[in-house]
């Protein structure tokens, strides 16, 4: 919905409503073609929907649903060229739609009940838009708190206690990652520890054919991981 309440389409109707009063020189009311004798000027009716290229959403915004409206401009009454004649050449002049010169098809003017006379197709587009949830209020002053980094040291060993040597240790998610030595140790620097609110830090291991992930206790000295043999 539009600012003042109006859905996509009656939005674009109306903007280019008043667009063509302006090109045109003189009302253009919507409804579909009509013969009388008292028909004449310009109509316009909304012909269909058509599907637009649509863009990919990042992150929490979520992008505009897009489409084009086609609607059908044409002549009714001798006196309506001059007015035809004044919106093609605004159209191809300003770009404000697209004009399409395919408005002869016998079906169309059939399905109208109306003889077949001179119009375009005008392509709009439109768009529903996905408002942004707007996020809820501070109530409370911002607090900003340090948070210190360690070091985490320990040891990966299989069957046996057996050491593995050049397995990848890393912290998921960030840069920090080594590989143990020829006695399955390891030491990774930088990582965040904060005391006040201590949760286990988890680790990702690769290597050997294995690819598997431990959660240890920050604040144990040697950390010990035992690593299974995958299965045959």
């Amino acid at each position: 919905m539009t600012a003042d309440g109006r859905g996509p389409i009656e939005a674009a109707t109306a903007a280019l409503v008043d667009w063509l009063t302006s090109a045109a020189g003189e009302p253009v009311p919507i409804g579909p073609p009509h013969a009388g004798d008292d028909a004449d000027g310009l109509t316009l009716w909304p012909l269909e929907l058509r599907p637009a290229r649509q863009t990919r959403s990042s992150g929490a915004v979520r992008e505009p649903y897009r489409f084009t409206v086609r609607y059908l401009l044409c002549v009714a009454g001798p006196a309506a060229f001059t007015a035809l004649d004044r919106v093609l050449t605004a159209a191809t002049r300003d770009g404000t739609c697209d004009v399409v010169l395919e408005a002869g098809a016998a079906e169309l003017w059939n399905a109208l009940g109306v003889a077949p006379r001179p119009a375009l197709l005008l392509d709009v587009p439109a768009q529903v838009d996905h408002p942004t949830p707007a996020a809820p209020p501070v109530l409370q002053p911002l607090r900003l708190r340090q948070v210190a980094v360690r070091a985490l040291a320990g040891r990966v060993v299989g069957p046996q206690d057996q050491p593995l040597a050049a397995m990848r240790v890393e912290v998921p998610g960030t840069a920090s990652a080594t590989r143990t030595g020829p006695d399955g140790r390891f030491l990774i620097a930088g990582v965040p520890h904060d005391p006040e609110h201590p949760h286990p830090v988890r680790l990702r291991l690769s290597g050997r054919g294995l690819v598997l992930t431990a959660d240890v206790d920050a604040d144990d000295d040697d950390i010990v991981i035992v690593c299974a043999p995958p299965p045959h």
